[in-house]
């Protein structure tokens, strides 16, 4: 499994983003950023880490990416995310603290700029979120001290003419807006370059800056031109900000459409000021114009129930776009708009959204060709009759002679097909044996689809059995017993537990692991069957394990669960005295477990 996590890191692009890391049941177990996406995560699945690290790394079934523009733009697209699916490995951001806002009150006459922990919808602007309330504080400072705006505590017009300018004023920090001089409309303009510089629109800010500037040191007023020189500097220095998602663009889906061996139609969602989710989705025959493809994957895509932004931003303009917005906000029971940005920030998150569908049908076609080429490999290999579309694969698992199960997978192009998994509880034998629990489980699988059950209506192309020869002939002479006709393989392990070869049910080895790609595809395929066993026999054992605890009185699930936490085994129960076992339940509990097992002896 780390091999292939490893092939498919090195495929990932060295570019800034956050990568998430997702467990067995694609649960999001770590969320992290990085400056090169290649060299960090490659990084998780090579050579040793500290254990909490290696821990994650042991649980870690496959990870996602979405590359971002800055490093900034990805501490704060980690936060939001950690935020948002709170992963059991990420532990210093998942207290809430959040990146902060600049806000500007414009129902005001003298507004100021003011921190706020998150966006409200009162009317006033919000810019960010920023890094943390440090940076958030040094840009407020920077921009007033630039702008010579006030940063005091007193409230215009109200505290006009009260007492004399503050130091910021004696230090060339601000006008002395106190004094009630300079009036509202040149506090405007300065309140709406200041919006300029958070929104990002500072090119014509900068020029005007510029020429004002030379102006200045062609008249000989060095002051003016050097109060010009160090707004000019904080104006750039602010640009490196500009990655951030301002909160004009709450509620919208950035769409990215890409054509490849396949088509990728990629959702970016933007909420609260960031970016909260990226979903691809593939499209093997997509219509062969870009615009009505996708006008229909929007259709398709909105209309399974998935939230309807209030803008959606398309890289492409279509036709139809009337009609559709006006089908969308239906769905929605609001207004939905439908905009082809050809500027500005919302282009740039639709270039982000392309980036990101590039990136996804990269890995895809790399991961889809080395899938069909390994399917390939095994069609010819075997001497197959078609080509394995779909795998099933069997394992039987057991607890000495009782507790025996088996389980069946199934593959499909690959890829797991959890929906057609099945369980089967071996039922009897009196002791163990291999063959004749693969014999039952296989025969109650393919009776089910000569009768025509729902599930099992469909017949592998390739059927793999977890053991070796014997294990396969089994398999195949209860097929034939059937009248079925399905190609038979066993799965034979090295001695490191991983699928070395297949082997015929006459006994013939196929070895796989020179080939890489059919190495890890079959590898897979075991492991998974493997899991699926051994999991179904624990949640047998788990259901069974103690149950004679329940024919004690006063003893229900709660108090039997703790019983076996804490004790371990049924035995450690049975030989604790009353008050080992008054530790864990009430006394009247404990007695009662104690008179169960020592009926006719002394309490102890």
């Amino acid at each position: 499994m780390k091999k292939d996590l490893l092939k498919k890191a090195n495929m990932l692009p060295m570019l800034p983003g956050v990568y998430i890391m997702k467990d067995a049941e694609g649960g999001v177990i770590y969320v992290g950023k990085a400056k090169k996406l290649k060299n960090r995560v490659t990084s998780y699945f090579r050579g040793s880490h500290l254990p909490k690290v290696e821990a994650m790394v042991e649980k870690v079934a496959d990870f996602d990416v979405i590359v971002v523009e800055t490093e900034l733009e990805s501490l704060v697209l980690e936060n939001s995310l950690i935020k948002q699916h709170k992963p059991h490995y990420n532990i210093l951001l998942k207290d809430d603290k959040g990146y902060p806002f600049i806000r500007i009150d414009g129902k005001v006459e003298y507004p100021k700029l003011e921190i706020a922990s998150t966006v409200k919808n009162d009317g006033a602007d919000y810019y960010g979120p920023f890094g943390g309330r440090s940076l958030t504080r040094d840009i407020i400072d920077v921009i007033s001290k630039s702008l010579k705006l006030p940063t005091c505590s007193k409230s215009f017009p109200r505290d006009f003419g009260k007492g004399r300018p503050c130091l910021n004023h004696h230090m060339g920090n601000c006008l002395a807006w106190c004094r009630g001089e300079l009036g509202a409309d040149e506090y405007a303009r300065l309140i709406s370059a200041a919006a300029c510089i958070l929104e990002g629109r500072t090119k014509e800010l900068v020029s005007d800056i510029k020429q004002e500037m030379e102006s200045a040191a062609e008249e000989l007023r060095f002051e003016r031109a050097a109060e010009l020189r160090d707004r000019l500097r904080a104006i750039e220095s602010l640009s490196e900000q500009q990655g951030i998602i301002s909160a004009s663009f709450n509620g919208s889906d950035a769409i990215g459409f890409v054509r490849g061996s396949k088509c990728c139609f990629t959702v970016l969602r933007f909420n609260e000021s960031a970016l909260r989710e990226k979903e691809a989705v593939f499209v093997d025959d997509p219509i062969e114009d870009d615009a009505e493809a996708v006008s229909l994957l929007l259709r398709q895509y909105y209309s399974q129930g998935r939230p309807l932004p209030r803008h959606i931003l398309l890289p492409i303009l279509l036709e139809d776009a009337d009609e559709l917005e006006q089908l969308l906000s239906e769905i929605a029971g609001r207004r939905v708009y439908i905009e082809n940005p050809q500027r500005g920030e919302k282009l740039h998150l639709l270039k982000r959204a392309r980036r990101n569908a590039e990136e996804e049908i990269l890995r895809a076609t790399t991961q889809q060709q080395r899938t069909v080429g390994a399917l390939q490999w095994l069609r010819d290999a075997l001497s197959l009759p078609t080509y394995p579309k779909r795998i099933e694969a069997f394992d039987v698992s057991n607890l000495g002679d009782s507790g025996i199960v088996a389980a069946m997978t199934v593959h499909r192009d690959g890829k797991p097909l959890k929906k057609d998994y099945r369980k089967f509880k071996i039922e009897g034998l009196e002791v163990r044996d291999d063959y004749e629990s693969m014999r039952q489980a296989v025969q109650r699988r393919f009776r089910r689809f000569i009768e025509g059950s729902q599930g099992f209506d469909e017949l592998p192309d390739l059927l793999l059995i977890d053991g070796g020869d014997r294990h396969a002939f089994a398999a195949e002479t209860e097929l034939g017993l059937l009248g079925l006709s399905v190609p038979v393989f066993g799965m034979v392990k090295d001695d490191r537990h991983r699928t070395r070869a297949l082997i015929s049910p006459q006994g013939m080895e196929i070895g796989i692991s020179t080939n890489q790609a059919v190495f890890s595809l079959v590898g897979r395929i075991q492991e998974e069957t493997h899991r699926s066993a051994i999991e179904y026999q624990r949640s047998l054992r788990t259901g069974s394990f103690g149950s004679e605890l329940n024919d004690i009185s006063g003893i229900g699930e709660k108090r039997r669960n703790a019983l076996l936490r804490h004790f371990k085994t049924l035995k450690a129960i049975k030989n604790a005295s009353i008050a080992e076992l008054s530790a864990v339940v009430p006394k009247s509990c404990a007695e009662a477990i104690y008179s169960h097992y020592h009926e006719g002896e002394d309490k102890k």
